[in-house]
């Protein structure tokens, strides 16, 4: 175990909390997509994307960092989403060792569906929810948002990548 056994509040069951986030965004993604009628792109694929506004480019290093992937693997998902439409890859004009990468027009518009289908999923299952059950989901949105954001900093530490708030 971690050395953050004290630190967990009393009756805070970690391992159900982490066995059910993953069912829970598979289960999202899956009702999502059968919604929206969307073709079945991977989670890593959709992490890819997520990173790449509208507007912005990057690199595959950056991409690999920023997502905790091995830079073989983004590579690898970078060729599958180019071959689909999903991404572009172009050398970069002022530095031609330097590949940027964008999100398709088409990417983004798979996106935006897919959002809104899975808003729509949320709210119609909070709507069926008990009300004390909605407003604790609620009022635990910024501690789960923190939660994400310290597991991913662990991430890029652990890689030794510096915090994004060092960056730049």
């Amino acid at each position: 175990m971690s050395g953050l056994d004290g630190a967990r509040p009393e009756g805070l069951d970690v391992a159900r909390l982490s066995g059910l986030i993953s069912p829970l965004r598979r289960s999202l993604l899956r009702a999502a997509r059968a919604a929206e009628h969307l073709p079945d792109i991977p989670d890593a694929q959709i992490e890819v994307l997520r990173a790449l506004p509208a507007g912005i480019t990057r690199s595959p290093v950056e991409l690999a960092d920023d997502l905790s992937l091995n830079r073989t693997t983004v590579s690898n998902l970078l060729k599958s989403m180019e071959a689909a439409g999903l991404v572009t890859r172009a050398t970069d004009a002022a530095d031609r060792r330097r590949v940027e990468v964008r999100a398709s027009a088409k990417a983004h518009r798979l996106l935006e569906r897919f959002d809104a289908a899975s808003a729509d999923l949320v709210g119609d299952a909070l709507a069926d929810l008990d009300p004390a059950d909605a407003a604790a989901l609620a009022a635990a949105l910024p501690a789960l948002e923190r939660l994400r954001d310290t597991l991913q900093e662990r991430s890029r530490a652990d890689r030794g990548i510096r915090p994004t708030s060092e960056a730049g």
